[in-house]
């Protein structure tokens, strides 16, 4: 990959990013849609580019352990040691989230986190220096797209910026492990 091409692309969809902005870009699962995940009216455009219910909430993506801790309040201890032994990509989902848009904190207080190790998400992130949000590109009941070739017309309109990293790419990347960590450490996998 092309040091330039990736630094242009990274830094045209930070800009598009802080300017309340949705994008569509790879991660270490499927290609997502994605915004600043503090950007109340930002996450609401991707409700309404999905048709999805605001009930049904949507993950992020975050760069670095270290910044985990600003996003909840107590994570619990096991969480930690979940995600320093997960061999593929997990998304936890943990109590108390806080500091993001409200509308991505489910109703029981809980929001999924996912620490990307993957290039361009990875450095979306640690340059956005916030979570992004990351939903799968498709309109919701429709099937997941796997792939930049499989992503609906609709969806490439209705986006700010696509990040023209990973396009050419073919495979067909599994979804991430989720597990629900609760109070005391109770956890509950969901897939």
């Amino acid at each position: 990959m092309d040091n330039q091409i990736f630094n242009q692309a990274i830094a045209e969809a930070v800009s598009v990013l802080n300017r309340g902005g949705v994008i569509l870009y790879p991660t270490d699962t499927v290609w997502g849609l994605g915004c600043d995940a503090t950007n109340s009216e930002a996450v609401r455009r991707i409700y309404e580019i999905k048709r999805r219910e605001d009930s049904k909430s949507m993950l992020c993506l975050c760069d670095a352990i270290g910044r985990v801790d600003y996003y909840f309040q107590n994570i619990p201890d096991i969480a930690w040691d979940l995600w320093d032994v997960a061999d593929k990509p997990l998304t936890l989902i943990l109590p108390r989230a806080r500091n993001v848009a409200p509308e991505l904190i489910a109703a029981d207080g809980t929001m999924g986190m996912r620490l990307t190790k993957e290039k361009v998400s990875q450095t979306l992130c640690a340059r956005l220096k916030k979570p992004l949000v990351s939903t799968s590109a498709n309109i919701s009941g429709q099937p997941t797209a796997r792939c930049y070739a499989d992503i609906s017309e609709e969806i490439k309109k209705a986006v700010d910026y696509i990040v023209p990293l990973r396009q050419e790419e073919t495979e067909n990347p599994a979804p991430s492990g989720i597990i629900k960590v609760g109070d005391g450490g109770l956890i509950q996998v969901i897939r």
